[in-house]
Protein backbone atom coordinates (compact mmCIF):
# COMPACT_ATOMS: atom_id res chain seq x y z
CA UNK A 1 0.00 0.00 0.00
CA UNK A 2 2.74 2.26 0.44
CA UNK A 3 4.80 1.72 -2.71
CA UNK A 4 0.90 2.24 -4.13
CA UNK A 5 0.37 5.83 -1.98
CA UNK A 6 3.88 6.58 -3.65
CA UNK A 7 3.74 6.08 -6.99
CA UNK A 8 0.43 8.10 -7.00
CA UNK A 9 1.95 10.99 -4.91
CA UNK A 10 4.04 10.93 -7.92
CA UNK A 11 1.74 10.93 -10.59
CA UNK A 12 0.29 13.85 -8.93
CA UNK A 13 3.10 15.92 -8.78
CA UNK A 14 4.15 15.42 -12.69
CA UNK A 15 0.69 16.55 -13.93
CA UNK A 16 1.08 19.59 -11.91
CA UNK A 17 4.20 20.80 -13.52
CA UNK A 18 3.22 19.58 -16.68
CA UNK A 19 -0.12 20.96 -16.68
CA UNK A 20 1.96 24.51 -15.74
CA UNK A 21 3.99 24.47 -18.19
CA UNK A 22 2.11 22.22 -20.95
CA UNK A 23 0.21 25.51 -22.62
CA UNK A 24 2.91 26.88 -24.42
CA UNK A 25 4.35 23.27 -25.69
CA UNK A 26 2.52 22.83 -29.40
CA UNK A 27 4.15 21.54 -32.53
CA UNK A 28 4.87 24.57 -35.46
CA UNK A 29 2.38 25.05 -37.84
CA UNK A 30 3.21 24.60 -41.74
CA UNK A 31 3.92 27.46 -43.74
CA UNK A 32 4.12 25.24 -46.84
CA UNK A 33 2.60 21.84 -48.13
CA UNK A 34 5.23 19.44 -46.07
CA UNK A 35 8.39 20.12 -44.43
CA UNK A 36 9.88 16.21 -44.86
CA UNK A 37 12.33 16.14 -41.77
CA UNK A 38 16.06 16.03 -42.84
CA UNK A 39 17.84 13.84 -40.21
CA UNK A 40 21.13 14.13 -41.44
CA UNK A 41 21.36 17.40 -41.24
CA UNK A 42 23.51 19.28 -38.89
CA UNK A 43 20.71 22.19 -38.47
CA UNK A 44 19.68 22.83 -34.70
CA UNK A 45 15.71 23.72 -34.40
CA UNK A 46 13.15 23.18 -32.55
CA UNK A 47 11.87 20.41 -34.42
CA UNK A 48 13.62 19.24 -37.63
CA UNK A 49 14.64 21.14 -40.64
CA UNK A 50 12.71 20.33 -44.06
CA UNK A 51 14.34 18.16 -46.43
CA UNK A 52 14.81 19.77 -50.03
CA UNK A 53 11.26 19.31 -51.98
CA UNK A 54 12.84 18.08 -54.93
CA UNK A 55 13.86 14.99 -52.66
CA UNK A 56 10.97 13.97 -51.37
CA UNK A 57 9.41 10.50 -52.22
CA UNK A 58 6.32 8.56 -51.17
CA UNK A 59 8.39 6.58 -49.25
CA UNK A 60 8.75 9.89 -46.88
CA UNK A 61 5.15 9.37 -46.14
CA UNK A 62 5.04 5.66 -45.45
CA UNK A 63 5.19 3.12 -42.92
CA UNK A 64 4.65 -0.67 -42.59
CA UNK A 65 4.41 -2.77 -39.59
CA UNK A 66 1.19 -1.80 -37.25
CA UNK A 67 0.17 -5.27 -38.05
CA UNK A 68 2.22 -6.87 -36.05
CA UNK A 69 1.65 -7.38 -32.43
CA UNK A 70 4.48 -5.73 -30.21
CA UNK A 71 6.45 -7.87 -27.55
CA UNK A 72 4.51 -7.78 -23.99
CA UNK A 73 7.16 -10.60 -22.27
CA UNK A 74 8.32 -7.58 -19.62
CA UNK A 75 7.10 -6.47 -16.61
CA UNK A 76 4.63 -4.54 -17.38
CA UNK A 77 3.19 -6.65 -20.11
CA UNK A 78 2.78 -3.84 -22.87
CA UNK A 79 4.23 -2.85 -25.72
CA UNK A 80 4.15 0.26 -27.30
CA UNK A 81 4.77 0.79 -31.04
CA UNK A 82 5.21 4.13 -32.10
CA UNK A 83 4.39 5.66 -35.68
CA UNK A 84 6.36 9.46 -34.98
CA UNK A 85 8.27 12.01 -36.69
CA UNK A 86 10.94 9.30 -36.08
CA UNK A 87 9.44 6.72 -38.54
CA UNK A 88 7.82 8.87 -40.80
CA UNK A 89 10.00 12.01 -41.86
CA UNK A 90 6.79 13.86 -43.53
CA UNK A 91 4.91 14.01 -40.02
CA UNK A 92 7.46 16.65 -39.18
CA UNK A 93 5.33 20.19 -38.77
CA UNK A 94 2.26 18.08 -39.54
CA UNK A 95 1.32 17.87 -35.80
CA UNK A 96 0.28 14.46 -35.25
CA UNK A 97 1.51 10.93 -35.02
CA UNK A 98 0.26 7.39 -34.02
CA UNK A 99 1.21 4.57 -31.40
CA UNK A 100 -0.06 1.12 -31.57
CA UNK A 101 -0.56 -0.56 -28.16
CA UNK A 102 -0.69 -4.34 -27.39
CA UNK A 103 -1.57 -5.52 -23.36
CA UNK A 104 -0.98 -8.85 -22.01
CA UNK A 105 -3.27 -9.98 -19.86
CA UNK A 106 -3.28 -8.36 -16.61
CA UNK A 107 -1.30 -6.10 -18.98
CA UNK A 108 -0.44 -2.39 -18.09
CA UNK A 109 0.77 0.69 -20.07
CA UNK A 110 1.78 1.97 -16.54
CA UNK A 111 0.87 5.56 -15.77
CA UNK A 112 2.82 8.41 -17.58
CA UNK A 113 2.11 11.90 -19.51
CA UNK A 114 2.45 13.21 -22.85
CA UNK A 115 3.76 16.86 -22.53
CA UNK A 116 3.17 17.89 -25.57
CA UNK A 117 0.02 16.32 -26.52
CA UNK A 118 -3.62 14.94 -25.75
CA UNK A 119 -4.36 11.22 -26.55
CA UNK A 120 -7.30 10.04 -28.66
CA UNK A 121 -7.65 5.78 -27.78
CA UNK A 122 -9.12 3.52 -29.44
CA UNK A 123 -9.94 -0.20 -28.56
CA UNK A 124 -9.59 -2.55 -31.52
CA UNK A 125 -9.61 -5.91 -28.71
CA UNK A 126 -10.36 -7.26 -25.53
CA UNK A 127 -11.18 -4.63 -22.94
CA UNK A 128 -9.30 -2.12 -20.99
CA UNK A 129 -9.44 -0.36 -17.36
CA UNK A 130 -8.41 3.29 -18.35
CA UNK A 131 -8.09 6.85 -16.25
CA UNK A 132 -6.18 10.10 -16.19
CA UNK A 133 -6.14 12.49 -12.88
CA UNK A 134 -6.31 16.03 -12.84
CA UNK A 135 -3.67 18.47 -11.89
CA UNK A 136 -3.01 20.40 -8.36
CA UNK A 137 -5.03 20.94 -6.21
CA UNK A 138 -7.88 18.27 -6.96
CA UNK A 139 -6.50 15.63 -8.33
CA UNK A 140 -9.53 13.87 -9.34
CA UNK A 141 -9.27 10.57 -10.88
CA UNK A 142 -11.40 10.02 -14.11
CA UNK A 143 -11.79 6.47 -14.86
CA UNK A 144 -13.52 4.10 -17.27
CA UNK A 145 -14.15 0.44 -18.65
CA UNK A 146 -13.64 0.09 -22.72
CA UNK A 147 -14.90 -2.32 -24.62
CA UNK A 148 -14.09 -2.88 -28.17
CA UNK A 149 -15.04 0.35 -30.56
CA UNK A 150 -14.87 2.57 -27.49
CA UNK A 151 -13.36 5.69 -27.58
CA UNK A 152 -11.11 7.72 -24.89
CA UNK A 153 -9.28 10.68 -24.80
CA UNK A 154 -6.61 11.69 -22.13
CA UNK A 155 -5.67 15.13 -21.91
CA UNK A 156 -2.69 17.02 -22.81
CA UNK A 157 -0.27 16.58 -20.19
CA UNK A 158 -2.19 15.07 -17.57
CA UNK A 159 -0.84 11.50 -15.71
CA UNK A 160 -2.75 8.62 -17.55
CA UNK A 161 -2.99 4.89 -17.49
CA UNK A 162 -4.40 1.69 -19.50
CA UNK A 163 -4.92 -1.95 -17.41
CA UNK A 164 -6.16 -5.43 -19.11
CA UNK A 165 -7.85 -6.73 -16.28
CA UNK A 166 -9.22 -9.31 -18.75
CA UNK A 167 -7.77 -12.91 -19.17
CA UNK A 168 -7.08 -12.36 -23.08
CA UNK A 169 -4.70 -10.02 -25.10
CA UNK A 170 -6.37 -6.51 -25.72
CA UNK A 171 -5.32 -4.27 -29.05
CA UNK A 172 -5.50 -0.31 -29.34
CA UNK A 173 -4.63 2.37 -31.22
CA UNK A 174 -3.69 6.28 -30.07
CA UNK A 175 -3.71 9.22 -32.19
CA UNK A 176 -1.52 12.02 -30.69
CA UNK A 177 -1.45 15.67 -31.62
CA UNK A 178 2.05 16.03 -31.72
CA UNK A 179 4.74 14.71 -34.04
CA UNK A 180 6.87 14.23 -31.25
CA UNK A 181 4.50 13.71 -27.67
CA UNK A 182 7.03 12.61 -25.31
CA UNK A 183 6.71 10.36 -22.98
CA UNK A 184 7.35 10.63 -18.77
CA UNK A 185 6.94 7.34 -17.31
CA UNK A 186 6.17 8.25 -13.71
CA UNK A 187 7.71 5.51 -11.92
CA UNK A 188 10.53 5.40 -14.17
CA UNK A 189 11.49 9.34 -13.75
CA UNK A 190 11.04 9.45 -9.99
CA UNK A 191 12.43 6.54 -8.67
CA UNK A 192 14.61 5.14 -11.83
CA UNK A 193 16.26 8.62 -12.86
CA UNK A 194 20.23 8.75 -13.65
CA UNK A 195 21.54 10.33 -11.22
CA UNK A 196 19.16 8.87 -8.75
CA UNK A 197 17.07 11.75 -6.85
CA UNK A 198 18.28 12.43 -3.03
CA UNK A 199 16.45 10.14 -0.61
CA UNK A 200 15.99 13.14 1.43
CA UNK A 201 14.09 14.43 -1.57
CA UNK A 202 12.20 11.73 -2.46
CA UNK A 203 11.39 10.75 1.41
CA UNK A 204 10.32 13.92 2.87
CA UNK A 205 8.17 14.40 -0.94
CA UNK A 206 6.31 11.33 -0.04
CA UNK A 207 6.52 11.07 3.67
CA UNK A 208 7.62 7.43 3.62
CA UNK A 209 10.84 6.12 5.05
CA UNK A 210 13.64 5.68 3.45
CA UNK A 211 14.09 1.90 2.93
CA UNK A 212 10.41 2.38 0.75
CA UNK A 213 12.38 4.31 -1.31
CA UNK A 214 15.18 1.90 -1.37
CA UNK A 215 13.06 -0.87 -2.39
CA UNK A 216 11.30 1.25 -4.42
CA UNK A 217 14.15 2.47 -6.66
CA UNK A 218 15.86 -1.30 -6.94
CA UNK A 219 13.20 -2.28 -9.19
CA UNK A 220 14.42 0.60 -11.96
Amino acid sequence: MVAIRVLLLAGALLAFACSQHGVAASDPSLLQDFCVADKVSQVRVNGLPCKAANEVVAEDFFFSGLHMAGNTANKQGSAVTAVNVAQISGLNTMGISLVRIDYAPNGLNPPHTHPRSTEILTVLEGCLHVGFVTSNPENRHFTKVLAKGDVFVFPKGLVHYQFNNGNTHAVAIAALSSQNPGVITVANAVFGSEPAISDDVITKAFQVEKNTVDWIQAQF
